[in-house]
C-alpha cells in the first residue's frame, strides 16, 4: 500500500482540510498520514476562528512521518502564516519529499481568510520552486501572479507564469468563472490542456480544492502520470459534487465516497 501525506489545517466541519484529504486518500486505496498546521473552528456557514500549531510541533510531525512512514507523494493546504510556510519548505527540502502538490489555500469557500497576507510572498519564494504541481483557484492565481485572471486565456497566462517562477506544472481552476461550463487549465511546462465539464448548480462545494489536490496526490502516489492524475481527479470531484449529501445550512461538503 502506498502512503500519502497531507500538511494542512484541521476543519472541525469535516468537509475540507485534513479531514477531506484523509477521506480522499482512503477513497483511492492510499494510506493517509497527516501534519496539522492549524486548527479551525468552522462549519458549512463559515470560519469563526483559527490558530496555527506551534512551529516545533509542525516540524516534529513532518520528521516523524518522513522517517518512518515515508510518503510516495505529499500535498500542502492551509499553512496559516509565513513562519509555517518557512518550516514546511525547510522540511520538504530536508526530507526530499516528492512529488509535492501545492494547494495554495488562502480563502475558505465561505470567503473567510485562511492565510496571513504576508505569507503569499513566502509561498511564491519558498514553496513554488519545490512544487511538482500548484493548484490555485482564480483568486489565488491573482494573488500569486498579480495578474487579473478572469477567463481561460488569463488562466493560461497565470499557469505559464507560475511555471516560469519555478513550479514544474500549474493547474489553474476555473470553478469561480461565470457560465454553464467549468474550465480548468493545466500547463506542464510544455503543453497546455483545458478540461471542460458542465457546471453543477449547487451550494455544496465546501472543500472542493482540498479534495481535488488530495485526489491528485493519491494518484501520483499510485504512480500515475501528471495529466492522467489531474483528469481522473477532476472526474472524481465532479462526481463528488453531483452526489453531495446535502449536509449543513451553508456550503455543504462533497461526497468523498463518489
Amino acid at each position: 500500500m502506498q502512503i500519502a501525506l497531507t500538511i494542512a489545517g484541521s476543519d472541525s466541519g469535516g468537509g475540507a482540510g485534513i479531514q477531506a484529504d484523509l477521506k480522499t486518500f482512503h477513497r483511492f486505496g492510499v494510506f493517509g498520514t497527516s501534519v496539522i498546521t492549524a486548527v479551525t473552528a468552522q462549519n458549512t456557514r463559515g470560519v469563526t476562528g483559527w490558530a496555527a500549531v506551534p512551529l516545533p510541533i509542525i516540524k516534529g510531525q513532518i520528521d516523524a512521518v518522513a522517517t518512518d512512514l515515508r510518503p510516495a507523494a505529499v500535498k500542502t493546504g492551509m499553512l496559516a502564516d509565513a513562519a509555517v510556510v518557512g518550516v514546511v519548505a525547510e522540511s520538504l527540502r530536508a526530507h526530499a519529499l516528492v512529488p509535492y502538490v501545492l494547494d495554495p489555500v488562502m480563502v475558505a469557500t465561505s470567503g473567510d481568510p485562511l492565510l496571513e497576507p504576508g505569507a503569499v510572498d513566502a509561498i511564491r519564494r519558498t514553496l513554488l520552486p519545490l512544487a511538482h504541481l500548484v493548484t490555485p483557484n482564480l483568486d489565488e492565481a491573482r494573488l500569486l501572479t498579480g495578474d487579473d485572471v478572469c477567463d481561460p486565456a488569463g488562466m493560461e497566462r497565470a499557469a505559464r507564469q507560475l511555471v516560469r517562477e519555478g513550479a514544474h506544472a500549474a493547474l489553474v481552476k476555473g470553478g469561480h468563472l461565470a457560465g454553464d461550463e467549468v474550465v480548468d487549465v493545466l500547463f506542464d511546462g510544455r503543453d497546455v490542456r483545458a478540461f471542460r465539464r458542465p457546471r453543477i448548480d449547487t451550494r455544496h462545494t465546501h472543500g472542493t480544492g482540498c479534495t481535488l489536490s488530495a485526489a491528485i496526490t493519491a494518484h501520483l502516489a499510485l504512480g500515475l502520470p501528471l495529466a492522467a492524475a489531474v483528469e481522473r481527479s477532476l472526474d472524481y470531484v465532479h462526481r463528488a459534487i453531483a452526489t453531495a449529501p446535502g449536509l449543513g445550512s451553508g456550503h455543504g461538503p462533497l461526497n468523498h465516497f463518489a
